[in-house]
This record gives structure tokens, sequence and C-alpha cells, in this order.
């Protein structure tokens, strides 16, 4: 691609901008509009905003391992698993031998 065209393209984003993020924004006005048509009579006085549907990326916070293993300790229980992993005596982590 020319280097005219690309200068071209970007300019044309500017005006009218295409892409992953502009869908986020039509995806967000959409859930926007059914959330505040279903609000009804509820606590909810103010109306939502689209930002309240926008996905949020970055400034993610890592797990440690320990949080990890309970969530997935409670969706085991949640859906009748049964654990199978025995006490290891040197600690309060059950082992899976």
């Amino acid at each position: 691609m020319p280097a005219g065209e690309f200068t071209d393209w970007i300019a044309y984003s500017r005006i009218e901008p295409f892409g992953e993020e502009r869908a986020d924004w039509r995806a967000a006005l959409q859930a926007m509009v059914v959330a505040e048509s279903q609000r009804g009579n509820t606590d909810r006085k103010k109306p939502y905003q689209i930002k309240d549907f926008l996905l949020k990326f970055g400034n993610t916070q890592t797990q440690d391992w320990q949080s990890q293993l309970q969530f997935v300790e409670m969706l085991n229980a949640a859906f009748g698993g049964k654990d199978e992993r025995t006490p290891s005596p040197d600690s309060d982590v059950v082992s899976a031998d």
C-alpha cells in the first residue's frame, strides 16, 4: 500500500471510526437500550449510560493459586462434584495423590 493511501485511511478513520473499538461501542449501545427498556419500576432511579456496558481492558489483577483453587472448589461444590484429594499431613492444602 502506498504511503499516500495509508495516510488517507488514517484520515478517514478519524472522521468515520471503524474496527473493534467501534463495534464495542455499538454493542454497548444496544445493550444499554435493551436494559433501559426493561428497567421498569425498579429501585434504579437514574437511566443507564453507554459506559455502563463498555468492555474494560487493562489493569487486570492477577490471582494467586490459592484464590484460583478456592474458585475451583466452589464450582466443584456448586455442580455436585466430589473432592477426591487426600489431606496432606504437613499443610492445610490438599494433595491430588
